[in-house]
């Protein structure tokens, strides 16, 4: 394949597994997952599958710098646990709303807080939207149920903040992908598992086997490993604009999955704020931008031949 196709099939596979994710924790909270177990044997697979290859290839060296010791404390074990237990207190639908549809804002927020980056104006222009959809669908949710913004639409939008924080030290600090993703997998591992086995109450039975079983190999395989990897590939191939757009699409598109594959309900409040906060998200205006530069440097090249 082209490199062009080959950056698309991997936004395909990143895109299932992030779609995947938001299904699958909305449904590990169904069959009575509490955050803390599928956080802890997440991990605990994943360690176990990296640490051997790391020892493997004797690459432990970076494990012992400060940069992936803070970033598995916010993008491994404090993300999950808050992401985790939102999915117990509020629909898919809500996730892509307040956790998706906010972590560019928040991003963009905490790149702005911490290393004084400017905040441009497309990203003005989404922050309008977003807070538009959110004010119309809390009302509107207001208006049907008389709450308008629960606990687990605040534990979402708690973990949109940690991986905005995440994703921008992840930036400045200039980890390879392999580096930043083991390391928060080791470093989660090493703090969370011990602290759960001995202090958090255990949930295994509740669940049958299988479902426990598949939840770990997920989320501890695919989510930990496998979506970073592709994700990374596909931005080498794409660029980051057009492969983070189209990959934001999937917990939007999860949702709605989740309406037939769960029976969650999908009410007028919730549409619109998937279609506000999915407009901010992606910024389709910037395509049209883009399309109109790319015309003009054609005509421009027109001309200069002639």
């Amino acid at each position: 394949m082209s490199p062009q196709k080959q950056g698309y099939f991997y936004v395909l596979i990143t895109m299932c597994i992030w779609g995947g994710f938001t299904l699958t924790a909305r449904l590990g909270a169904n069959w009575g997952i509490s955050a803390w177990d599928i956080t802890g044997l997440r991990f605990a697979l994943a360690f176990c599958i990296l640490m051997p290859i790391l020892i493997y290839k004797k690459d432990t060296a970076f494990l012992w710098k400060k940069e992936p010791f803070i970033l598995a404390m916010l993008g491994g074990v404090t993300y999950c646990l808050t992401a985790y237990s939102a999915f117990h207190y509020a629909p898919a639908a809500h996730a892509a709303i307040f956790l998706n549809g906010s972590i560019p804002l928040c991003t963009a927020i905490a790149a702005f807080v911490l290393f004084q980056q400017p905040i441009d104006k497309h990203t003005w222009i989404s922050v309008a939207i977003m807070v538009s959809a959110i004010g119309l669908m809390s009302f509107l949710m207001y208006q049907e149920t008389g709450v308008a913004f629960g606990l687990g639409d605040g534990l979402f939008l708690l973990s949109a903040i940690w991986w905005g924080i995440f994703t921008v030290l992840l930036k400045q600090w200039k980890l390879s992908a392999w580096h930043a993703m083991a390391g928060v997998a080791i470093w989660s591992a090493i703090i969370f598992v011990p602290i759960y086995l001995l202090f958090f109450p255990k949930h295994w039975s509740d669940p049958e086997p299988m479902q426990l079983i598949g939840q770990v190999i997920f989320h501890g395989i695919f989510v930990v490993i496998v979506a970073t990897l592709t994700y990374v590939e596909a931005i080498k191939r794409l660029g980051a604009f057009k492969a983070g757009s189209i990959v934001t699409l999937a917990p939007f598109i999860a949702a709605i999955l989740a309406v037939p594959l769960l029976n969650e309900p999908l009410s007028v409040a919730i549409v619109c704020g998937l279609v506000g906060m999915g407009i901010g998200a992606i910024q389709p205006w910037k395509w049209l931008g883009r399309k109109d530069s790319l015309q003009q440097r054609l005509e421009q090249q027109k001309r200069q031949s002639k």
